[in-house]
């Protein structure tokens, strides 16, 4: 797994875990409601097997939320993070394996250089791959800032019950946890401020 990259073609073991995941909102913690409802447009199965890109409207995403779309037969996660968890997160630097996104095959180029850190194109708007680098089991999605079982000074982020490993709200991997890599970015833009392309980069120059 340490090798896989961003656009490498997914088992079908881990589709399994994908029914009914294109366009779910998932609430994070009490407090929380489902958003109201997020359009977006998606292609037919052949052309998402082929990597045909997804679009959404992001235009409702509350802070703390999360909007699940599918794309080459992988789960992303589209999550609004709240300014309490952009104000955590470097401080959890000393505590993660590759807090730097050193390692380039974790996410696109574009995204490494506008934010090694946040991993993202937008401070707010995170987007990852929803599979554990370890062995493609579904993290939880733990965003608030609160003690856990597992973690009693947890700053948020995702936590695999499967095997233990925990990754940040920027999904940058804890250390001592079998995951060996962050979770993946996958290439996306934004065609304005509210509508996000999963599956194209963005164009030279924007």
């Amino acid at each position: 797994m340490a090798n896989q990259g961003v656009n490498d073609p997914i088992n079908t073991g881990r589709r399994r875990f994908l029914t009914a995941t294109t366009a779910v909102v998932g609430a994070v913690g009490a407090g929380f409601v489902a958003v109201p409802f997020i359009k977006s447009w998606n292609p037919s199965a052949r052309a998402k097997l082929a990597g045909a890109p997804v679009t959404a409207d992001i235009t409702g995403l509350a802070e703390g939320q999360r909007l699940i779309l599918e794309w080459r037969g992988q789960p992303i996660w589209i999550v609004k993070r709240s300014k309490a968890i952009l104000d955590a997160l470097p401080t959890l630097d000393g505590h993660l394996r590759d807090p730097k996104s050193e390692n380039k095959d974790q996410q696109p180029e574009y995204v490494f250089k506008a934010s090694p850190e946040l991993r993202s194109l937008k401070p707010d708007i995170s987007v990852l791959v929803g599979l554990c680098t370890h062995l493609g089991c579904s993290p939880e999605m733990k965003a608030e800032i609160r003690p856990e079982p597992f973690d009693p000074e947890w700053k948020g982020g995702y936590f695999c019950p499967c095997h233990k490993s925990r990754f940040d709200m920027a999904g940058r991997v804890f250390q001592g946890v079998p995951a060996p890599i962050n979770l993946l970015v996958p290439p996306h833009h934004y065609e304005n401020d509210n509508t996000i392309v999963i599956g194209v980069d963005p164009a030279k120059g924007a």
